[in-house]
């Protein structure tokens, strides 16, 4: 069956407003009133002779439990704000747009990034609806392909083979946990943690980089890794026979990228792959 090909979305870039903060609204409460005071009476008095004491922390207790509602309110009014805008100022003002990508879609990219909440790919590199297929994972990791069946695998099948992506982008980012955690880690230690357990795929960079950069301190070890795991990513793309393949045919190429958050810097590079199953880095490029 033939692929549908459609354009992602160019959308318009209508400006919106900023808008207010909304507040959430007070608890509502059903029943009787004369009932629930009563119940309530019976339940303060009970209280009462059970422990000295325990009247103000059920109050206490009531009244932090009171705000905490109001607080989680507040935030589901203001995601509820936010949704709405995006409704009448970017889908409807794009919908023909929307409409063409309801029936299929044909992104350019597949990126990998972080999971971290501070590096949303869509908001620092612009991209609209249809653009990329997005995977997000901790320490934005690729494993290679004989190894246990992560999602991210799954991604990548569905993304190359069926999607047919013509670009993968794999973006690292600085002061990142999770490679943190993997310069942390203890070798030969037996550990059930699950986060261990994912970035242990990501070992062969930490071993890279305590081999070059044992002089340095820990946080620029962990500088140094967030850069050598996005190559290894890179390398254990090459590792799947069908991404490989259409390396080959020129029907595919592989690209990496480094976020910096701190003073908002990007650098990008692309996969130079031999016929001898090797690769160098070529077309490095520096945004600032």
């Amino acid at each position: 069956m033939a692929q549908i090909v459609l354009p992602s979305c160019s959308l318009s870039n209508t400006s919106t407003a900023n808008t207010s903060k909304i507040f959430g609204s007070k608890l509502k409460f059903s029943g009787n009133k004369q009932t629930q005071y009563r119940s309530n009476l019976a339940l303060i008095l009970k209280a009462s002779g059970d422990a000295p004491g325990l009247t103000q922390e059920l109050t206490s207790n009531k009244q932090k439990s009171v705000v905490e509602t109001q607080n989680g309110s507040d935030l589901f009014n203001e995601m509820k704000h936010r949704f709405l805008n995006f409704k009448k100022h970017n889908y409807q003002e794009n919908l023909e747009c929307y409409q063409n990508l309801a029936k299929g879609q044909s992104p350019k990219f597949l990126v990998i990034s972080c999971a971290d909440s501070r590096v949303c790919p869509s908001n620092i590199l612009g991209f609209h609806p249809g653009d990329a297929f997005l995977v997000r994972n901790v320490a934005n990791l690729v494993p290679p392909f004989e190894s246990p069946p992560f999602e991210t695998k799954a991604a990548l099948e569905f993304s190359v083979n069926t999607l047919e992506v013509p670009n993968i982008l794999v973006i690292g980012h600085s002061c990142c946990g999770g490679i943190r955690a993997l310069m942390s880690m203890q070798d030969e230690v037996n550990s059930s943690s699950f986060i261990r357990s994912w970035v242990v795929v990501g070992k062969n960079a930490r071993l890279s980089t305590k081999a070059v950069a044992s002089n340095l301190s820990f946080d620029q070890q962990c500088r140094h890794c967030e850069k050598e795991s996005v190559n290894r990513s890179l390398s254990n793309l090459l590792t799947y026979p069908w991404i490989e393949e259409r390396v080959k045919k020129g029907e595919l190429s592989i690209h990496g990228g480094y976020y910096d958050f701190i003073d908002c810097t990007f650098e990008k590079w692309s996969i130079d792959y031999q016929a001898s199953g090797t690769f160098s880095l070529r077309n490095r490029e520096f945004w600032s």
